[in-house]
């Protein structure tokens, strides 16, 4: 009797600690920039001390069993000799980062019996954690705010330095804390201490280049307003030192603020990308990226395992920059071709495709020949021919005719240098831009992922781009000798709208045309002694 008895209550025993070993914690993992759920799941359980983690756990998260372990042994948390299983549902997707060190440690603390089931269960947590049990910066902590913003009564536990991108989102319930006992201890006592909601900056980054201090140039800074206005690319075509870069760098001074969801976009892309300073996370100014002409295809468009964005995307709504254009190999060259048509790079990989978005105005730059002094009257060119030919046929005939704007842009004497007056400055110039935008805006209203110009489709911009009986008549005639090919056609056509919205003008006039027709080159093969008279530039 007595033995039955004591086999009936460690039965008993055995049946209220099972319901203490396992435990189920709410984090998420980043996809392209969207975040999906994932649910960690901990079983303690009695056997040989051991660690298992499954779910396809990348090396950074099985490595997290070591980190977790000595940040939970000195936070002053108890680590039980049991058999721990770790699983990362859904367990058919592959897991990166170091995100789940948080909610990990908070399952282990809640199938030991340290913690009450019931204070996690309206928790979604992401973090990596210290050695000391601190909380570290993850990526994408602003893809997983929006995600948890879609569920009611949630809370979302972020490392502090992540504070800054995920209280963008308004609607998430965020709470922040140094540490995991900190954090452990707020639970507790049921006392989160939330982080309000912070909009986002209206400072302009740009605002500390201005265009007054470009002197001369006036032909290329009408082209850079120009490109403002429509979100047109510009080929800037000059010897070195003419100010092709001191120009580029100040087009983003004249371009309007993010909006609101924009910004979000932007900040999300660099979150992911692990390239968002804490500053970065409150503005809504536009990104400016200007890579080194030896990047490769993945570096420039995206890619790696897992896929990760390139600089066409962390370049989203902002400025790319590409300086000696001609310079790039010319496989990384023709990779742009398709993300400046559909405005998103596509990664195909085995297990998933991922898409990252990347609608940006290209600005590139190049010199006219290997030397640079083509075309230069204060200096001599000592290139051949056929190394000038050979040099300008790095830029194919696809990739010039999506670029609108050709722009020469000449040296600028030093007596002009020293006695020019200040010209125009930024914050006219996009007084001018913004007001032509807020037309596009209004006129694009009902069209789908198009808010200017540059990205109108052609049934649209044939409805809108109203040509005088003069101005059809010219473009008739230009189109021709031109030899003008489908895109360029319409491309002109874009340009010409854009001019005429920033004369506020409904109908493009003969003037709006004429200036179009100018930026684009003649679209003749760069062969023998045409290279050298026929070029764009």
């Amino acid at each position: 009797m007595l033995r039955r008895a004591l086999f009936r209550s460690r039965c008993i025993a055995d049946t209220a600690l099972s319901s203490l070993m396992l435990a189920a914690i709410r984090s998420a993992a980043i996809l392209g920039i969207d975040a999906y759920d994932v649910t960690v799941e901990v079983d303690s359980a009695r056997g040989l001390p051991a660690w298992t983690i499954v779910g396809l756990p990348a090396g950074a998260v099985k490595e997290s069993r070591e980190r977790v372990g000595a940040a939970l042994v000195n936070s002053g948390f108890s680590l039980p000799p049991r058999r721990v299983t770790i699983n990362l549902a859904p367990a058919d997707v592959r897991k990166e980062g170091t995100a789940f060190d948080l909610p990990i440690a908070l399952g282990i603390l809640v199938a030991t019996g340290q913690l009450a089931p019931d204070l996690v269960t309206r928790l979604v947590a992401v973090g990596e954690l210290g050695l000391d049990g601190s909380l570290r910066a993850v990526r994408g902590a602003l893809s997983v705010a929006r995600r948890v913003a879609q569920s009611s009564d949630t809370t979302l536990v972020v490392p502090p330095a992540n504070v800054a991108e995920a209280r963008l989102v308004s609607a998430v319930s965020l709470c922040s804390l140094a540490t995991l006992g900190d954090l452990v201890v707020a639970l507790r006592a049921r006392n989160f201490p939330l982080v309000l909601a912070s909009p986002a900056s209206q400072e302009n980054g740009a605002d500390a280049l201005d265009f007054a201090d470009v002197v001369g140039q006036e032909s290329a800074k009408r082209a850079l307003e120009i490109a403002a206005a429509g979100g047109h690319n510009v080929l800037m075509v000059g010897p070195p030192g003419a100010g092709k870069t001191m120009l580029a760098r100040r087009l983003p001074g004249i371009l309007p603020a993010l909006a609101e969801p924009e910004a979000l976009e932007v900040t999300a892309i660099h979150s992911v990308a692990g390239a968002l300073s804490p500053r970065a996370a409150h503005t809504l100014a536009r990104p400016f990226r200007a890579p080194h002409h030896t990047i490769s295809d993945a570096g420039l468009i995206g890619g790696g395992n897992p896929p990760r964005p390139g600089e066409v995307s962390l370049a989203h709504h902002g400025v790319l920059f590409l300086d000696e254009l001609l310079e790039f190999r010319r496989h990384v060259m023709e990779s742009l071709r398709q993300p400046m048509e559909d405005g998103r790079v596509v990664i195909a990989r085995a297990a998933h495709t991922v898409a990252f978005p990347a609608r940006f105005t290209l600005v590139a730059a190049m010199n006219p020949c290997p030397c640079g002094n083509a075309g230069d009257s204060a200096r001599r060119c000592h290139c051949a021919a056929g190394d000038i030919v050979r040099y300008r046929a790095r830029l194919s005939g696809p990739m010039a005719d999506r670029i609108d704007l050709h722009v020469q842009v000449g040296a600028v004497g030093l007596r002009t240098l020293v006695a020019a007056p200040l010209g125009e400055s930024s914050s006219a110039i996009r007084a001018r831009v913004a007001s032509a935008r807020a037309r596009q805006a209004e006129r694009y209203v009902h069209t789908p992922n198009c808010s200017c110009n540059a990205q109108a489709p052609p049934r649209s911009l044939a409805d809108d781009a109203t040509l005088s009986r003069e101005a059809r008549s010219l473009f008739d005639a230009a189109a021709e000798r031109l030899v003008l090919t489908a895109r360029g056609y319409h491309r002109v056509l874009k340009v010409a709208r854009t001019i005429a919205d920033l004369d506020a003008e409904h109908t493009v006039g003969m003037p709006h045309l004429a200036e179009a027709l100018r930026y684009r080159p003649a679209d003749v093969p760069l062969d023998g002694a045409n290279a050298l008279t026929n070029a764009p530039w």
